[in-house]
């Protein structure tokens, strides 16, 4: 759907809700950065060869010239932080007597993601995470990971004590803030961001997982996903083949409830969606929703999560993966800041007066610019790679990109540039609801 087709606000909301949607928009963005007419900052697209290139050295050092085996972006990667831990806990399953099998290994596996992903948002500089049983300490989006794992295994999401390998909306309910700060060892001296935010969430995802037994079944669990999918699918050589505009239907639609409601259009809570305010000053007559652009972030990186159990547990095919989009969080954003292909503006930003960096919350124009940029420059970038090495993009998909590439490259450089604390080069005030 393109603009002049779309009349109604709430068939703009419902268009903005849809995979497409996110790279048209960003894209209609990224064409005022070519012509100078952001509000908050420069497009120096001369400077994308710098991080490609450096992109490539990080490939070429991990992976030497085994890039077909890098690994999609996903929450595996992080679950995996240090040592392995789903397939060992798959493995765990298959080895009981009456073992689960390979549909409720992946509902139970998709349990696990979902409540994973909703907690990984910015947890901060300051708070890390120590392994019980290894004694590895992790922070950031690993020490998320692995602390949801173990909160997992202890059975904290699931309402049947004799099974502690689920996630279902009774279970949810018993989330308090105080329970998950204490599972993920928050204390005064180990402060987490948006703690509240996080225990928010699950609350809101118990009454999700209710209000939509389509998706989730009727004991409310995000593994029945399994069962609706599978619905939704077609057999082709005895392969299972889903679209992904089902899948994303199904966590879109089925998990829109526990969004903070910031923005409604036509009595549709549009949850990672912002205004832009330099895109609506582009359009001429703007109606209602025109300068709205969304990202979906948290979503998307759910679905790149799940596509991976599907495809490797389950060994199904995905197709219609050419709409997803890259993430437009702080790793793959700061990557294109600290390489200059963005520069804010002079006194676009106040500076935190601690740390002298440029900071802003997620709903400020400046924020929304960064990732309607970053969403097309993922792409750009991949592009560059691709050439740089000579493969095409189905020998090197935007997942293992974002993966091998942009989102270590963005951690990578934050570490030279600001050692003490990693940090992005502008900071975002998180309430674990969109980073």
């Amino acid at each position: 759907m393109i603009l002049g087709t779309i009349i109604t606000p709430s068939e703009t909301a419902a268009y903005l809700r849809t995979l497409p949607a996110i790279r048209e928009r960003c894209g209609r963005v990224h064409e005022l950065g070519k012509t100078g007419q952001l509000q908050y900052f420069e497009y120096h697209p001369e400077k994308e060869i710098d991080v490609a290139k450096f992109c490539v050295d990080l490939m070429k050092r991990d992976y030497a010239e085994d890039f077909a085996n890098i690994n999609p972006h996903g929450r595996w990667r992080h679950l995996d932080s240090g040592v392995e831990r789903v397939r060992p806990l798959i493995a765990k399953w298959a080895a009981q007597p009456n073992p689960p099998d390979l549909k409720e290994q992946a509902r139970r596996t998709i349990d696990l993601f979902v409540v994973s992903v909703l907690l990984d948002a910015g947890a901060g500089n300051a708070w890390k995470y120590t392994e019980p049983n290894t004694g590895l300490t992790f922070s950031r989006s690993e020490g998320l990971g692995v602390a949801s794992v173990h909160m997992f295994e202890s059975g904290l999401f699931s309402s049947d004590p004799d099974q502690p390998y689920r996630v279902d909306a009774a279970g949810l309910e018993n989330v308090t803030p105080d329970k998950t700060a204490a599972a993920m060892q928050v204390s005064n001296s180990n402060p987490m961001v948006g703690i509240d935010g996080r225990a928010s969430l699950l609350f809101n995802l118990s009454k999700a997982l209710k209000a939509s037994p389509e998706f989730f079944g009727v004991d409310g669990r995000p593994g029945n996903l399994v069962d609706f999918l599978e619905v939704e699918s077609k057999l082709e050589d005895d392969t299972r083949v889903v679209p992904i505009a089902a899948l994303w239907q199904a966590l879109v639609d089925g998990l829109n409830p526990i969004w903070p409601s910031r923005i409604s259009l036509g009595g549709v809570s549009l949850g990672d969606v912002w205004p832009c305010p330099s895109f609506k000053a582009s359009i001429a007559n703007p109606v209602e929703g025109d300068d709205l652009v969304p990202f979906h972030k948290l979503t998307m990186w759910l679905t790149y999560s799940l596509v991976e159990v599907l495809e490797k547990n389950l060994k199904w095919r995905i197709y219609g993966l050419e709409d997803m989009t890259g993430l437009p969080e702080y790793r793959n954003g700061g990557l294109l800041v600290d390489f200059g292909v963005l520069t804010l503006k002079p006194d676009a930003l106040p500076s935190d007066p601690k740390s002298g960096l440029p900071h802003a919350p997620p709903s400020h124009p400046a924020i929304v610019e960064w990732r309607a940029m970053t969403v097309i420059e993922l792409d750009r970038i991949a592009d560059l790679i691709r050439s740089e090495l000579g493969l095409s993009d189905t020998q090197l998909s935007l997942a293992q990109v974002l993966e091998g590439a942009t989102w270590k490259g963005g951690r990578e450089i934050a570490k030279i540039k600001r050692p003490e604390t990693g940090g992005p080069p502008i900071e975002i005030e998180s309430d674990g609801t969109v980073f």
